[in-house]
């Protein structure tokens, strides 16, 4: 077993917890915490009174190559990236080649989570079986095998009859269906938000409604059915206006969104600049003003890092033929600090959207400060400014869309089952 090791004079937060002070960890578990517990004999001691130690960041939206495109990101690249970036869960996408729509490779994926020593991996399984949107997966035997909940990663489910179906059974196991909310003959051959910028560019458009038209189909299964919807990576007004409503009156729908969403706007595919082509596309100010709002209000339920690897080759092509996609473990947590720098969100708010909110909308015991809980954490300095620069990221994925950006909060060190893992 690994030594005590004691957090002294620290601030930490989550789940409801914000205190100044120490926290024990003792054979992998959060022993105590509280403002002074004394140094046990034998113990690591870690002083850092300027930093912030929360839980172990949870993340419920990630791609990862493996299996079938390992040169975009392995596995073991991924968990890399997540250390640095304070991440100890996430939660990966089945739209890989095999698509996770097999019990085998749920198990397969888990596994593989656990052989980091660094990463918890919690599979969605595949909503119809080879996220071809043609005929229902096996959700009973995947749900047996650890899966999470389901969808088709960046493929919507896209017919409205199928979609009923998926909601009734995944009901049955009490399970989510995610949704990639875009109507997919709106969006066909896209490349940016249609908009005066999109048209000025000479780039295809893809019109912001595509997202809204979406989620009020799927909003109207929810109710017809009972079953719960989950939209990922929510990235306009309209849509966040159905939303609200939807969930002030019961339904069971929720949503997450990403830190391009709420930190970027068109602007930023400049000249073309292949990094910031995304999917969903970056939208216009007032859309990241709404999203802002929307996680000011509790209509946005977590923020996940939506990571795509994606490769040289991928990028490096006129932008409507380059891959949508950008990598975000490690900038997950600076990106979301900003919106607490700028005031648009308190600090324990943000930690919240980013460990407990997520854990609680998969169903896992993660995410938290409590005696007992696991000891995944992460240490992080929430004023010191750090500047990405694509190339040097940690992991295989370079696609950022954030390059060139200066952020605050630099993660000092990240700890899994107790055992440090970055830093």
């Amino acid at each position: 077993m690994n030594p005590d090791t004691l957090f002294s004079g620290v601030r930490i937060i989550g789940s409801g917890v914000d205190l100044a002070g120490d926290l024990l960890v003792r054979d992998g578990l959060i022993a105590d915490f509280g403002a002074s517990l004394g140094r046990p004999d034998g113990a690591t001691v870690i002083e850092a009174d300027t930093a912030i130690l929360c839980p172990g960041l949870v993340d419920m939206r990630v791609a990862l190559g493996e299996p079938g495109a390992e040169y975009r990101e392995t596995i073991a690249s991924a968990a890399i990236a997540a250390a640095a970036g304070g991440i100890t869960t996430l939660a990966a996408l089945p739209d890989t080649q095999p698509a996770i729509d097999d019990p085998a490779l749920v198990q397969w994926l888990r596994s593989k989570g656990e052989a980091t020593g660094s990463l918890t991996i919690l599979p969605y399984g595949a909503v119809t079986k080879g996220c071809r949107g043609e005929e229902l997966a096996e959700f009973g035997l995947l749900c047996e095998a650890g899966a999470v909940a389901f969808t088709d990663g960046l493929k919507p489910v896209a017919s409205a009859r199928l979609m009923r179906l998926a909601l009734s059974y995944a009901r049955g196991f009490n399970a989510r269906i995610v949704q990639h909310p875009e109507d997919p003959s709106l969006a066909a051959g896209g490349a940016a938000t249609e908009s005066e910028q999109s048209t000025r560019l000479g780039l295809p458009g893809i019109p912001a409604a595509a997202e809204a038209l979406m989620v009020a189909r799927d909003i109207r299964l929810a109710e017809l059915t009972g079953g719960a919807v989950h939209f990922a990576h929510v990235s306009t007004g309209e849509a966040l206006g159905l939303i609200r409503p939807a969930k002030a009156a019961g339904l069971h729908v929720t949503c997450d969104t990403a830190p391009p969403y709420f930190d970027l706007n068109e602007t930023s595919i400049g000249d073309f600049r292949s990094y910031a082509k995304l999917s969903p596309p970056l939208r216009k100010e007032a859309d990241r003003r709404a999203v802002v709002a929307g996680l000011a209000d509790g209509t946005v339920d977590a923020v996940a890092s939506d990571h795509q690897p994606r490769d040289v080759d991928d990028k490096r092509l006129p932008f409507a033929l380059a891959s949508a996609g950008g990598s975000g473990l490690a900038t997950l947590l600076a990106v979301t600090l900003a919106q607490v720098h700028n005031g648009s969100l308190p600090l324990a708010a943000a930690i919240d959207l980013l460990t407990a909110k997520p854990a609680a909308l998969l169903g896992i015991e993660a995410g938290r400060i409590a005696r007992g809980a696991p000891a995944d954490l992460c240490l992080f300095e929430p004023d010191r400014i750090w500047k990405v620069d694509a190339g040097k990221l940690p992991g295989k994925a370079q696609n950022t869309p954030f390059d060139g950006r200066a952020l605050e909060g630099v993660v000092l060190g990240t700890w899994k089952r107790g055992k440090r893992v970055f830093g």
